[in-house]
């Protein structure tokens, strides 16, 4: 089998949602910036086109080959895909088309040595697009699920937790929001807090009610962990986590921006010599295994959350897990695809990957054009039985365009 193409198509399909889409955003790091911090949440893949209905969009990597088959992965990007989809048909395709698929391991080298000047960011995103196309055709061509090809599955079903961006965190909404999101049987959610340094006492206060009125709502039987998306620095994070540890928060994720690893030792140290019980986890914004691996030699984070879509795909991945592990680290990876998720955490024990991701209203955009959506139920996800990743696109309910590049 030899791969014959590499196209990368804009899809977009309509969907029915309530209005805004968008409720709140979450801290960003240039926020910093008052200007910045006054701007409303990005819109990104998301278009209004009337009262109730939105136009999603996303791009999809479709790697073909001279059996017929097709390797498919997306929505590209972190959000909205053009870059990397620049960097795949510019870059990468002249070392895919000819290529043996089944040669994973040569191809990333391959591409990762091409790419030498962009080992992070968007050329890591390329990459990892493409790793997870092959695992997609590879699972096509011998009918069978992705996660059972990486020696799974290790078990029947893994809790979700529901993942709250882009909702409103007015606190009436987010108490019907939380009983909503326990009715639906989740054990675990987690909030994104909007309030960092530059907001004072007043936004430290906004954010402790926020985690209050969830613990009002859902009481302690309920994980809870909260988001800062690399908007604090130490010292205000330390004194949240002083603040946020009698609500029995389980984790405060990424906090700090992703380079600042003396700030995470500094932290994690300050954390430790206080008792305090909440944990301290990132790794988002990280990639590859030897990124992962400073991390992991610093003892800066509790928990490692590489995003397989980012972080070098389903091959990196695999190999950042096998790190992680041997440091006695849980891997919670954070969730651009729930197929990609599902098919690692059911390859790996419970003890390695505890619990999946479910972001609420990205999976909205994210599965909008697939035939099979991955949801959860009753709060567990169950393992994709679809050979490959599960990504086939509903040609019948979408618009669809080839990417081409400007000559």
């Amino acid at each position: 089998m030899r791969i014959t193409n590499v196209r990368v198509y804009e899809v977009s399909r309509y969907v029915e949602h309530q209005e805004p889409f968008w409720e709140e955003r979450q801290c960003r790091p240039v926020d910093i910036y008052p200007e910045c911090d006054a701007e409303p949440f990005n819109e990104w893949n998301v278009e209004r086109v009337s009262s109730k209905l939105y136009k999603v969009k996303g791009h999809y990597l479709e790697i073909e080959t001279d059996e017929g088959l097709r390797g498919i992965f997306g929505p590209l990007g972190a959000p909205v895909g053009d870059i990397e989809a620049f960097i795949i048909l510019r870059r990468l395709k002249r070392i895919l088309v000819g290529s043996d698929p089944f040669e994973r391991e040569k191809l990333w080298d391959k591409m990762y040595r091409y790419l030498v000047h962009g080992r992070k960011g968007y050329s890591m995103m390329a990459i990892s697009s493409v790793d997870c196309a092959l695992w997609d055709l590879i699972g096509k061509a011998l009918k069978t699920p992705v996660y059972r090809l990486l020696g799974g599955p290790t078990r029947t079903e893994i809790p979700a937790y529901a993942s709250m961006l882009g909702h409103s965190l007015d606190p009436e909404m987010v108490s019907k929001r939380c009983e909503e999101l326990v009715e639906a049987g989740f054990k675990s959610m987690k909030w994104f807090l909007r309030y960092g340094p530059r907001h004072g006492l007043s936004g430290f206060e906004k954010n402790l009610n926020l985690v209050k009125t969830i613990r009002d709502t859902v009481g302690y039987g309920i994980d809870l962990m909260v988001d800062a998306w690399m908007g604090w620095n130490v010292d205000y994070t330390f004194k949240m986590a002083c603040s946020l540890d009698k609500y029995e928060v389980k984790w405060i994720e990424e906090p700090l921006l992703p380079d600042d690893l003396e700030g995470y030792v500094r932290l994690k140290r300050r954390m430790n010599r206080s008792g305090l019980h909440v944990l301290l986890a990132g790794g988002e914004h990280e990639y590859t295994r030897w990124g992962f691996l400073q991390l992991l030699r610093a003892g800066a984070l509790d928990i490692i959350q590489p995003d397989i879509a980012w972080a070098g795909g389903i091959t990196e991945t695999l190999k950042i897990c096998a790190l992680a592990s041997s440091y006695g680290i849980q891997v919670i990876p954070h969730t651009k695809s729930v197929p990609l998720t599902l098919h690692l955490a059911f390859s790996r024990p419970s003890w390695e990957i505890p619990i999946a991701e479910y972001l609420i209203k990205w999976n909205v955009v994210n599965q909008a054009p697939l035939k099979v959506k991955h949801l959860p139920e009753r709060g567990v996800f169950k393992p994709p039985e679809i050979p490959g990743l599960g990504l086939e696109i509903d040609e019948s309910g979408v618009e669809k365009r080839e990417f081409r590049l400007e000559s």
